[in-house]
C-alpha cells in the first residue's frame, strides 16, 4: 500500500523524462536550423522562452490523449498518443517558427526532428512501462457482485489486461457483508459490480475506512448525481440535480460551434467526398447517398446521409437491423469507407442545418430504439441533447457496446457538459480512426441489435434499490 501512494510520482518522473527528451530534440533542431537562418536571431532568454512554450504545447496535447499513461494504457496506445502529440505540437510550433522568421520555412529540420522524437517515444513507452510495472505488478482484485453473468463479462474484460489487473475471486453479496469484509484485506482492490444499495454502500465505506482501493459499476442515479452542484445556502450540505440537459446559452454556444466545425470539415472534406461518390457508383452504379430515419433531440425524427456501404435494398426484408460481423451486405468500396469512417462524412451537412450536432450521442434508428427502450427505459435519456457525428460513447465504446454502457456513457457527456469537453472528444476521435479497429466492429451474426439477455439482466440487476 505505501508503494502505491508513490505511484503518481513514478509516473511524473517518467513523463518529465520524456519531456525533457523530446524537448531537447526540438531545441537542438531550432538552435541549429531555424534561429540561425531567421533575421533576428533568439539569444539566451528568448530561445528559453520558446523551449518552454513548447514543453507546455507538448504536455496539454499528451493529456489529452492521456499519453502519460504508463503502466495504465497498453504500449501501442501510448506510443501513437504520444506521436499524435508530438505532430500537433510541431505543427503549432512550424506555425510559430514562420511568424517568427517572417516567411515560409522549411518544414525539413522539423520533420527530420519528428521522426527522431518518434524514435525517443518509442524507446521511452517500452523502458517506462517496462519499469513501472515491474515496480507495480498487476493488482489482485476480489469482484463483489449481485449476478453472476454480469461478474464474468466485467472479470473478462479485466483479464484482457493482465499486466494491470488479476481477479482472483468472486463474491456474492448473498454470503452477506461480514463474509466480503473479511475477504477484502487479501486483495489489492474490490471491484463492486450490479450490487443492492445498501450492500453496496456499506462495503463502498469499509474500502475507504480502511483505504482499500474501489472500482465501481456505476449506475444511471450515480451518474445523475455525479452532475450534480453543491448548494451552500444553508448548513446542511444540499446537491442539485436540475436535469434539464444543456442550459439555453450552452445550446447557443454549442450551436455556433456546430456551423463553424461543420463548414470548414465540409470544405476540407470535399475532395475525399467526391472521391468516395465516384468510387461508389463505379462499384454498383447504384446510388451514392442512403438516408435513414433517425432520432435526435427529444425523439425528433429526422433523415440522417450517410455514404451508401451496403448493396441497394440491403434490408429489403423489412427489418432494422445493426451491421453484423462479415456482414455480407457491405460492398467492397463499403469496407473501405467503413473502415476509415468516410461513409459518416455527409453527416456535416446533418450539422450544418441543425438536425445534429459534431458531438453527441449516437443517433439510432427509431426502430432500434424502441428496442432497447423495452427493455431499458431509460434509454431515452439520452435524448436530453442533440444526436453527434462523434461523442463520448463513440470514444470510449465500440460499434458493438451494450446499449447499456452507451447509455452510461452519453449521460456522463450531457451531466458533466462543457464547450472543453466538447473539443476534447474531437481530438480523442482523431486517436481513434488512427489506432481502433474495435471501434467498427459489428454485432454477432444472428442478433438484429447488441441487447442480448445477459445484457438485460445486467441492467436490471445494476438498477435495482
Amino acid at each position: 500500500m505505501e508503494r502505491e501512494r508513490f505511484k503518481k510520482l513514478a509516473i511524473l518522473v517518467a513523463a518529465v523524462v520524456l519531456l525533457t527528451w523530446i524537448t531537447s530534440a526540438f531545441g537542438f533542431t531550432w538552435l541549429y536550423s531555424y534561429n540561425r537562418t531567421i533575421q533576428f536571431n533568439f539569444f539566451f532568454k528568448g530561445n528559453w522562452v520558446l523551449f518552454g512554450l513548447y514543453m507546455v504545447i507538448f504536455s496539454v496535447f499528451a493529456r489529452i490523449y492521456k499519453g502519460f499513461k504508463v503502466g495504465s494504457h497498453k504500449t501501442v496506445d501510448l506510443i501513437v498518443s504520444q506521436m499524435i502529440s508530438t505532430v500537433c505540437t510541431n505543427a503549432v510550433m512550424y506555425i510559430q517558427i514562420c511568424l517568427i522568421a517572417r516567411a515560409i520555412v522549411t518544414p525539413l529540420p522539423l520533420l527530420i526532428c519528428t521522426a527522431i522524437q518518434f524514435v525517443i517515444i518509442v524507446v521511452w513507452a517500452i523502458v517506462a512501462g517496462y519499469i513501472i510495472r515491474r515496480i507495480y505488478p498487476a493488482k489482485s482484485l476480489l469482484i463483489v457482485y449481485g449476478s453472476l453473468q454480469s461478474a464474468h463479462m466485467l472479470s473478462d474484460k479485466l483479464t484482457t489486461r493482465q499486466d494491470k489487473y488479476k481477479v482472483d475471486a468472486l463474491v456474492d453479496v448473498k454470503e452477506g457483508y461480514d463474509f466480503i469484509v473479511s475477504r477484502i484485506a487479501d486483495y489489492d482492490g474490490v471491484v463492486i459490480c450490479d450490487t443492492p444499495n445498501q450492500i453496496r454502500n456499506d462495503v463502498l465505506k469499509y474500502c475507504f475506512k480502511i483505504s482499500k482501493t474501489v472500482y465501481l459499476v456505476p449506475k444511471i442515479s450515480d451518474i445523475i448525481v455525479r452532475g450534480a452542484e453543491n448548494m451552500e445556502l444553508f448548513d446542511t450540505p444540499l446537491l442539485v440535480s436540475r436535469n434539464i440537459g444543456l442550459t439555453a446559452e450552452q445550446r447557443f454556444i454549442k450551436r455556433i460551434f456546430d456551423i463553424i466545425v461543420s463548414s470548414i470539415g465540409i470544405v476540407i472534406a470535399s475532395p475525399f467526398m467526391l472521391i468516395t461518390a465516384v468510387a461508389i457508383k463505379l462499384c454498383d452504379r447504384g446510388p451514392v447517398l442512403y438516408k435513414q430515419k433517425r432520432l435526435t433531440r427529444w425523439g425528433k425524427e429526422f433523415d440522417l446521409l450517410k455514404f451508401r456501404s451496403m448493396v441497394v435494398n440491403a434490408e429489403s426484408d423489412g427489418v432494422a437491423r445493426l451491421a453484423a460481423d462479415n456482414d455480407s451486405r457491405i460492398t467492397p468500396v463499403g469496407k473501405v469507407i467503413r473502415a476509415i469512417r468516410f461513409d459518416e462524412l455527409p453527416q456535416l451537412f446533418n450539422i450544418f442545418i441543425g438536425d445534429m450536432s459534431v458531438v453527441g450521442p449516437r443517433p439510432e434508428r427509431p426502430e432500434i430504439a424502441a428496442e432497447y427502450e423495452k427493455q431499458m427505459p431509460e434509454f431515452a435519456f439520452r435524448l436530453k441533447v442533440k444526436a453527434g457525428l462523434t461523442g463520448n460513447a463513440q470514444v470510449v465504446g465500440k460499434y458493438n457496446t451494450t446499449p447499456y454502457d452507451k447509455l452510461k456513457l452519453d449521460l456522463m457527456y450531457i451531466e458533466k457538459y462543457s464547450i472543453v469537453q466538447d473539443l476534447l472528444i474531437i481530438l480523442k476521435t482523431v486517436k481513434i480512426l488512427l489506432l481502433s479497429k474495435e471501434s467498427t466492429e459489428g454485432i454477432k451474426q444472428g442478433y438484429i441489435t447488441p441487447l442480448t439477455k445477459e445484457n438485460t439482466e445486467r441492467k436490471d440487476h445494476n438498477e435495482q434499490a
